[in-house]
């Protein structure tokens, strides 16, 4: 009898990056239940505290003040400590703030409790990148980052779910207090479970051969010393300035969506706290799957063959011409007309941002991911500093969206023209060129 040879077993690749990326999404959805909470409460905060239009948008603006502070340090913060002890850093120090914004009475301590907010919250997406880079080979990024920057939308989907019956219920303030304290069991979820890969025990050899499958930007971290970037080298570089100005020049719009959006629906439909919940969840549906469609569509670019730098900016280009209608948003008489324009708006934003977000990554070796991300970050923090002060402006003087919406239907054309004039080919950054002197 002649003996069989039995097949070669096939390993097959596991799949526990994709639990790290749902812990990221519930990350960013708490993230943004934090700092909507403002946006939805606006008119109940304003009639309460006796807030105008300017003192709104100062409490916006020193926010992300703090915000575009947090990115830079936070940025550095994680690169040296790591991701895991990074963003617990960070989840504990807005945690905090949000529970604190339950104790204030006046402008000012709202201001103060904003400002610890927006530090605390810088951290979310520096480490959440830097996730993905250690996670991820670089065809599945744009799709793991649209999968949880889609947290960005769905956050802000439960919040007028939730925050109005909370406030209606037991008052504004224990709408703070109690989304702190519950949500503060993300941390134990996240301590317990993060690990890079080759030190999770859940990842088995498949898989982080498939993670590190292009990891041709540099020698994995845990088999060489650390790599000292300094920030002043990073900005040497077109590639960081890229990133920048697109964070500088979109972000503001999210920020727009966040803050105003509920003061647009109830100054122009007369929605109110027990009214504009669906309105809002309809739109930010449309943002989220704007954010996991445009993570796929270019990472399914690139695995049928095209490069980097054709994925990305043809994705990005549909984006920027999706955005332009919201222009028209002002003039539309149908709430749910203006509701179909905007939602489609926000989801060309998170379908945009999706991309923009790998730039770092498909740029950078992953010893400086987090900084990148910090200097873009705080970019885009600044950005929406004086989107906030122009709308701050424009509202209480002109009492018009339409200045606003103009500025918000063009910036992305213009934006993705500078980033593909500074990086036409979106060439990586060897690691060797940026080694500290």
């Amino acid at each position: 009898m002649t003996a069989q040879i039995a097949p070669p077993k096939i390993s097959l690749i596991g799949k526990y990056r994709w639990v790290i990326c749902a812990l990221l999404f519930i990350g960013i959805g708490i993230n943004y239940i934090d700092r909507q909470m403002i946006g939805i409460l606006k008119p109940t905060l304003q009639a309460d505290l006796k807030w105008t239009e300017t003192d709104y948008a100062s409490i916006v603006f020193w926010f992300q003040c703090a915000y575009a502070i947090g990115f830079l340090t936070f940025g550095r913060i994680i690169d040296r400590l790591g991701v895991r002890v990074g963003y617990a850093i960070a989840f504990t120090i807005w945690t905090i703030a949000t529970v604190g914004h339950g104790l204030v009475h006046t402008v000012v301590q709202f201001a103060i409790a904003r400002f610890t907010l927006g530090f605390g919250e810088s951290g979310s997406f520096p480490a959440s990148l830097k996730a993905v880079s250690e996670w991820f080979p670089q065809k599945e990024r744009a799709q793991a980052t649209g999968i949880f920057n889609a947290g960005t939308a769905m956050g802000p989907i439960i919040t007028p779910l939730l925050i109005p019956a909370i406030t209606l219920a037991w008052g504004w303030r224990a709408a703070f207090i109690s989304i702190g304290v519950v949500t503060s069991l993300w941390l134990v979820a996240w301590l317990l479970v993060y690990r890079r890969p080759h030190e999770h025990s859940k990842v088995g050899a498949a898989e982080l051969a498939h993670i590190r499958s292009d990891d041709a930007l540099s020698i994995p971290s845990e088999t060489t010393a650390p790599v000292k970037i300094s920030w002043l080298k990073l900005l040497t570089f077109k590639e960081t300035w890229a990133y920048a100005l697109g964070k500088f020049m979109t972000d503001p719009i999210w920020w727009l969506y966040l803050f105003w959006l509920p003061d647009f629906l109830g100054k122009t439909y007369g929605l109110d706290l027990k009214t504009f919940g669906p309105a809002l969840i309809a739109i930010y549906l449309l943002a989220d799957a704007g954010s996991i469609i445009g993570g796929w569509g270019s990472s399914r670019q690139m695995k049928a063959g095209r490069s980097a730098n054709a994925a990305r900016k043809i994705t990005m280009l549909v984006c920027a011409f999706m955005v332009v209608p919201i222009i028209t948003a002002q003039f539309v008489s149908n709430v749910w007309l203006a509701v179909l324009i905007i939602g489609c708006a926000a989801a060309a934003h998170q379908a945009w941002s999706a991309n923009l977000m790998t730039l770092p990554s498909d740029l950078f070796p992953k010893e400086a991911v987090a900084s990148i991300i910090g200097i873009g970050g705080t970019a885009g923090a600044i950005g929406g500093m004086l989107m906030s002060t122009y709308n701050g402006y424009i509202l209480e003087v002109f009492k018009s969206y339409q200045p606003i919406f103009i500025v918000a239907g063009t910036t992305y054309l213009l934006a993705l023209l500078a980033i593909h004039t500074l990086t036409p080919r979106l060439k990586p950054v060897p690691l060797e060129k940026m080694k500290a002197e």
